[in-house]
């Protein structure tokens, strides 16, 4: 709350400065200070909006880093094509952002795209920005799988954790876990698939899996196996303080694909719709390239549309 404060404190010294070079350039006449005052301004409104979205983001979790898993939903590879794209959105997304991005685990497709993906995005607010992107994604458009050139829909789930404090203490007893080591599939070369390094753990009481298999070291891929489910479970128990907790499970074991929260249409016509927020933008492309502000200040501000 005191950077927020300092962030304020320094907006209003601009304005104010702002305001005196506005009266000079109204005083003299002067058509090029003018311009200068509505360019500040531009500069500062922009500012403004970045300071309202940091009061909105003030939940216990929001400052904290996020974990990001994508799975592709039913539709073969039409739907593992999504998936991958959906991946390049978010560290587009992340790029625009600033926040560094680590790749956890990802599994190919069979013939393109990605089956399923986990990576972290670090910087300010990651998971108060990211969170607004949990639930299932939808794709349709003119496949470019099919020959016949038909349209398809497909669909892949989001799910986003916060990063679990390591102040917050998460107990995992042994007993409550399997963990399975496999050889790894798909790329990452020869090293990698000859030797059982790839790692999959199931914490039998919430039936929440993990796996890990893009780092060459068995001892690597537990950590960051554990790490995903220390957030996941973290995030559980969070809610179970707000009485959600099985809203929380059910949305591990089932995905609806017809409760979609937002619909990307490239034919036939072009449209971003949230359908939360009802927020819509024709710039298909943009969104893909990572330009998803609109789409989560919409979520971040209108709290009340979005249950």
């Amino acid at each position: 709350m005191s950077q927020i404060l300092e962030h304020w404190q320094t907006q209003q010294q601009k304005f104010e400065e702002i305001d005196i070079l506005l009266q000079l350039a109204v005083e003299e006449e002067d058509e090029q200070a003018l311009e200068e005052v509505a360019t500040e301004l531009a500069a500062q409104e922009k500012a403004m909006r970045q300071l309202e979205l940091e009061v909105l983001l003030s939940g216990p979790d929001d400052n904290k880093n996020a974990i990001v898993t994508i799975h592709a939903g039913a539709g073969g590879t039409e739907a593992q094509d999504w998936t991958g794209m959906l991946l390049r959105m978010y560290l587009r997304y992340a790029e625009r952002k600033g926040l560094k991005t680590e790749l956890f685990d990802l599994l190919p497709g069979d013939e393109a795209g990605v089956k399923s993906v986990t990576f972290e995005a670090v910087g300010p607010y990651a998971y108060g920005y990211l969170k607004a992107e949990s639930g299932i994604h939808r794709l349709v458009r003119i496949s470019p799988f099919d020959a016949g050139g038909r349209r398809h829909t497909s669909f892949a789930a989001v799910f986003v954790y916060p990063e679990a404090d390591d102040s917050i203490d998460i107990e995992i007893s042994a007993k409550d876990l399997r963990i399975d080591t496999f050889r790894s599939s798909g790329a990452g070369g020869q090293h990698v698939n000859k030797t059982s390094s790839a790692v999959r753990i199931t914490h039998i009481p919430t039936g929440i899996v993990v796996s890990m298999q893009n780092e060459r070291s068995q001892h690597r891929n537990r950590d960051l196996a554990m790490k995903v489910l220390k957030s996941r479970l973290y995030e559980i128990e969070q809610r179970k303080r707000q009485e959600k907790v099985q809203e929380v499970l059910d949305s591990q074991k089932d995905i609806a694909w017809g409760s979609q929260i937002r619909s990307y249409v490239l034919q036939p016509y072009r449209l971003v719709k949230d359908h939360r927020t009802k927020h819509e933008e024709g710039n298909v492309d943009l969104v893909l390239d990572g330009d998803l502000d609109p789409f989560i200040e919409a979520y971040l501000l209108n709290p009340g549309e979005t249950n």
